[in-house]
Parts: C-alpha cells; structure tokens; sequence
C-alpha cells in the first residue's frame, strides 16, 4: 500500500491571481520545512487560461507544482468512463465534473484520493490578523475576533502559522489522539450567524464562536478540518452592504474598508461542524469522500455540513488561522451575489429537512428542486 502524503490544492476560476497564491504558499511550506506536491484546479475560459497559465509556468517554487485544467479534466472524464464500462453512468460523471465550484473540487478529491488534502482558495494567504493584546477565552469561548479599519495603525500583527503541521496533527486521527490543548464537545456556534444556514443575524463589530457540550468518542476519526479565518473572513453579503451604508467615507460598494482580525482562539474537536469552510479545509482522503454538490452556488460543501454528523467521524478547527483578502476580480454584482444567498439559504434548508441516509461516502435526501408559495414568502 502507498504511503499517505499531504497534498496541497487550490481550486480556482480566477488564474490571474494564483501565482502570488502559489509563491504565498509555497514559502510557508519552505519555512516549516515541508516537501509536498502543490495542484491548481482550473476552472479558468480558454481566453483566460491563454492568457494567465503563461505566467504561471514562469513561478518560481521549491515546491512541484502541477496543473490541471480544461484539457487534463476531459482527459479524466474520458478515462473514468472508459475504467465504468456504463454508458448509463457517463451522464452522471459529466455533471460530477461540470465546472462549477463543486464540480472543481471533485477533481481534487479524485486525485488526492488515497492521501490527505489540505485546500485553500486563491484568495486566502498563509498569515493572519492577530490582536498584539490577546484577552482570555471564557469558559466556553472557542474563537473571538472583532472588525476594524482598514487603516487602523497598530493594534494587531501579521502572523504566520505552520499550516500542514498543524492540519497533520488531527487528520485521520482518533479523537483520542489529537493534541491535548484541543477542546471537545458536540459543535460550534457562530453568534453572529444562523447555525445552519450561516447567514447572518445581523450587523455585528465583534462576534465570538462558542462550544456546545457533547461527548465526543475517543475512536471517532477526524475526517475534515479547517483553520480559522482573518481578513474579509466569511462576511456574509448583507454585512457587506450593510458595512457600506455605515460607512459615510465610502464611495464604492465594492470596497471594503473593515477587516476582522481575531482577538483569541483555541483548536477544538467537534461531532458536527455546521461552519464548514472548504475554502481552508483539510480532508483524510485516504478511503475516499462525499462529493461536493456540483453547484456555481456558493454551498458546495453543505454536504459535508451533514455527512459530518454521522458516528465514528469528527471535524475539527485546528490551530492555525489564515487570511482572507476579498477578490472582486470576476466577482458578481453585489445585488446578484444577495440574491444567491438567499437561494442557498433555501436549498439549504430543504436538502436539511429531507436527509434520510448517511454513510462512508455520501448522504441521501428527498428534495426534488420545487419552490413553493410559502418559500417565496
């Protein structure tokens, strides 16, 4: 049997931007002393890839760095359908595949299958925002963190993390075998968000993330884990805007003026992790994994919101935290991304309420996709 190895992913169809994500990276597996394979999943146009992968090629790494886009992914399919032998299941593995944002990270579950994967989106770096006066956690305070101006001077640093350590440290692990400064217990909850659907509850400056009691198994294994965030960190659209309005300085809603830096933090092991963040998640691929819905919708990784949930299999924040820089660049209109949300938020909820099966590798549910009057309400 081979060997586990890390591998490092970043699903994008933005190219332009992900060489500095690469040379980011790739520095901080060089200063923590790590030697692994780094992959771009490419969702990119043909004009765009045409355009971009050029100086991609010319980025200077220690790291390997691989590429697979457009034609390497029809390359796949071709392969995969060939090894089925079903011509009734190639209509299936299209739409596995359809680029979309889950579609791309199918393909990085197929080729880190066997091993483990740590993944971060082309907009996240490998360095975060952290108060220089830290206050202590209360009793079951997991995370704290507050929003500031962006040309605020002074008050908080620049901070790197040895990330595949610290991914290393829980994934694939029995509970009882993850550091002892990890917390346990039954889930996380975001106070300013709506536990299941992670919209907001309203506008807040300052917010903390608190841990519910639960036993959590000494033989469950930690299968998906992620980092915390700093930055623009997971701002919900409505916050965004609301950000805009309350800010008499700023002329464009597409600036951000504001940025969340975290105040304390402690890694923690938990039975169910409605904050599931794929954009700095880690995954113990080495039996294969739920795909992701394959959605241009913002939820791709919903799924793994209620897999997760199943006994014998934890989640886990880890200790480390990354950095989010908000890329408008091929970002949709702010009213058209509102809107998204909204239809996320409902999709959400009736995947949820229709669940019926989980197992090793996927969930079943009964929604058929019709909207109601009452939904529309």
């Amino acid at each position: 049997m081979k060997q586990k190895e890390t591998i490092f992913v970043i699903p994008t169809h933005r190219l332009r931007d992900v060489a500095q994500t690469i040379e980011k990276y790739d520095e901080n597996f060089w200063a923590n002393g790590h030697a692994l394979k780094i992959i771009v999943f490419d969702d990119s146009s043909i004009a765009n890839h045409e355009k971009y992968y050029p100086i991609l090629e010319q980025t200077k790494t220690v790291n390997d760095v691989f590429y697979v886009g457009l034609q390497q992914k029809e390359e796949f399919i071709t392969f995969l359908n060939e090894r089925l032998r079903d011509k009734k299941l190639e209509s299936l593995v299209k739409n596995l595949f359809r680029p979309s944002y889950g579609g791309n990270r199918n393909f990085t579950l197929m080729y880190t299958l066997g091993h483990l994967m740590v993944s971060a989106d082309d907009d996240m770096r490998p360095d975060a925002l952290i108060e220089t006066s830290p206050e202590s956690l209360t009793g079951d305070e997991i995370c704290r963190g507050k929003l500031i101006k962006s040309n605020q001077q002074g008050g908080y640093i620049h901070k790197s993390f040895d990330l595949l350590t610290a991914f290393s440290d829980v994934l694939g692990q029995k509970a009882c075998h993850v550091p002892e400064n990890f917390e346990a217990g039954e889930l996380v909850v975001d106070t300013a968000m709506d536990l299941e659907t992670n919209t907001t509850k309203g506008y807040f400056r300052e917010n903390s993330l608190l841990l519910q009691q639960g036993r959590v198994l000494n033989n469950a294994i930690v299968k998906i884990a992620q980092t915390f965030r700093t930055g623009t960190n997971d701002i919900d659209t409505l916050d965004f805007i609301q950000m805009y309005l309350n800010d008499e300085n700023q002329i464009s809603p597409n600036d951000l003026n504001d940025f969340y830096i975290l105040t304390n933090f402690r890694p923690v092991i938990t039975n169910k992790n409605w904050r599931m963040d794929c954009g700095v998640a880690g995954y113990d691929n080495q039996l294969g994994l739920p795909p992701f819905f394959p959605t241009r919708l913002r939820f791709e990784d919903y799924i793994y919101r209620i897999w997760i949930q199943q006994e014998g299999i934890v989640a886990a924040h880890v200790d480390a935290v990354q950095n989010h820089i908000r890329n408008n660049y091929m970002r949709n209109p702010l009213a058209s991304e509102l809107f998204n949300e909204e239809i996320c938020s409902l999709l959400k909820k009736k995947i949820k309420s229709s669940v019926y099966h989980l197992d090793d590798l996927g969930i079943k549910f009964d929604y058929s996709g019709e909207v109601t009057l009452l939904d529309s309400e």
